[in-house]
């Protein structure tokens, strides 16, 4: 092989190489809008809280000292203000009342819970 051929084989790798880079760059652009438009669907697009509202607070402190059987959400609080952009102001039953964000919050679900229990009679086979 003399240079000049060599040189011109060279040169198509180059560029074929160049066109497999970029069809890669395409079709990752293309599978990561996929991603996002399929995460995006799945996603509420807010709470509906409103003012009144019983919530509980996530404590973020768990995380510092991880425990299997630690509760990790406190109150119940009052919503007592919502600001744009995510923030709420919420009241503690002593009437303090402090700014978080609002998806530190969950909604408070009360009420009477259906004392009905399953009782399952477990057997030995008989062989």
């Amino acid at each position: 092989m003399d240079l000049k051929s060599g040189g011109e084989a060279r040169f198509l790798q180059i560029h074929e190489l160049e066109e497999l880079r970029s069809h890669a760059y395409k079709s990752s652009s293309r599978y990561k809008e996929r991603v996002k438009r399929f995460h995006d669907k799945r996603l509420r697009d807010h709470k509906d809280l409103r003012i009144g509202d019983l919530v509980l607070l996530y404590n973020s402190r768990m995380r510092l000292f991880p425990g299997k059987l630690k509760f990790r959400w406190m109150g119940p609080y009052t919503i007592k203000e919502i600001f744009p952009y995510g923030a709420i102001t919420i009241e503690d039953p002593n009437r303090a009342s402090f700014k978080v964000n609002g998806h530190r919050l969950k909604l408070y679900i009360n009420g009477s819970i259906d004392p009905m229990e399953e009782i399952l009679e477990l057997h030995f086979p008989h062989a």
